[in-house]
């Protein structure tokens, strides 16, 4: 790797389940670092000494997060470099440390990012589902209602969606995908990422719940949920239309509540998922 910068907060990708996909340079990084910030200091000390590296760490997660910062703000402002690392992957990706680096920006330290393994883009890549345009939405609520409320606001985006989800929620989570989305729609269980028991199925959703019921093995370990996008309603043989596109010429025109109305009337599908739609794209145009 390059010379080592000084006061600069290196954001580090670490591996996801197999350490051999950490970069060389990731390891030069947190080898030549002063600090490492982790969310969990237990696991970052199994993978710093597997790796031979004895650099210090401190705990950042989302409980103390905002009392830490001012403390790596000034270790940096003093010129040491320090690294963020998450429990696997990517940090900032469903993780914490949103703080640590927007101080650093707002303190005018530079942040550099070091790449490595994601769980949502190593899903995506094997699942088999369109990926030019995706919406990579994290974990939904635990709770049955709002997770529903949020999969029917979601239910005619047209491009894939990326979940994670807990092993003790996948079933009810596919349940209430193939609820809302419908049996038919494809979806990828991408499961144990890159681990010794790794698997990724493809299949429409009641299959893939099913196949997930049947099997209390699939029902163990990190999930990464990739759904197909909602297909285009057919207007004619030349055209096609997606509430998205519908509902963003309605709200140049009317009230979000209006122009989800006349959206469902014309789709036939549910007025308040189209709201929150509309809610979100009239937000986005101003």
């Amino acid at each position: 790797m390059s010379k080592l910068e000084a006061g600069v907060l290196y954001v580090v990708a670490t591996a996801i389940g197999d350490n051999d996909d950490l970069s060389p340079r990731a390891k030069a990084t947190l080898q030549a670092v002063s600090m490492i910030a982790a969310e969990d200091t237990r696991d970052a000390g199994r993978l710093l000494r597997e790796l031979g590296i004895t650099t210090p760490t401190t705990a950042v997660h989302d409980h103390n997060e905002a009392e830490r910062v001012p403390m790596l703000i000034e270790r940096m402002l003093a010129g040491e470099s320090l690294a963020l690392i998450s429990d696997a992957g990517t940090p900032l990706i469903s993780d914490p440390g949103y703080r640590v680096v927007a101080a650093a920006h707002e303190a005018g330290i530079r942040v550099s990012p070091v790449p490595g393994a994601c769980a949502a883009i190593a899903a995506l890549s094997a699942a088999g589902l369109a990926s030019d345009r995706f919406h990579f939405e994290g974990f939904l609520s635990a709770k049955a209602g709002p997770r529903e409320s949020r999969l029917q606001a979601l239910a005619q985006t047209p491009h894939s969606l990326i979940f994670y989800e807990a092993p003790h929620r996948i079933v009810d989570t596919l349940a209430a995908m193939t609820s809302v989305f419908g049996e038919q729609r494809l979806a990828t269980l991408a499961r144990e990422l890159t681990k010794t028991f790794e698997t990724i199925k493809r299949a429409p959703l009641a299959e893939l719940l099913a196949w997930v019921e049947a099997d209390s093995n699939q029902q163990r370990g990190e999930m990464v949920i990739v759904v197909a996008g909602a297909p285009a309603l057919a207007v004619n043989d030349q055209h096609s239309i997606t509430a998205e596109a519908l509902l963003a010429v309605l709200v140049r025109e009317l009230p979000v509540k209006q122009a989800a109305a006349i959206a469902a009337e014309v789709l036939g599908l549910r007025k308040n998922a189209l709201y929150e739609l509309a809610q979100q794209l009239r937000e986005a145009a101003q």
